[in-house]
């Protein structure tokens, strides 16, 4: 018999669980690269202060620059 426990969300701004399920607020759902995707959740004090993924962003800054270039 397989028991599967719920982990608890995390908020993407300050990196702490949520514990209270009245202060979890759902922002959206991030694709994963290989394998599914996962939601992201934060606080809902910090849901204001959430930006996009640094990385995703410098990556598609990259990707549209070469193709600004190339044509």
């Amino acid at each position: 018999m397989l028991i599967v426990t719920a982990r608890p969300h995390v908020c993407r701004y300050c990196d702490q669980p949520i514990t209270d399920p009245d202060e979890a607020m759902h922002l959206g759902y991030e694709p994963g690269n290989s394998g599914p995707g996962r939601d992201v959740w934060a606080h809902r004090e910090h849901a204001h202060l959430v930006e996009p993924d640094p990385v995703a962003m410098r990556i598609l800054a990259r990707v549209l620059i070469t193709r600004a270039l190339r044509s």
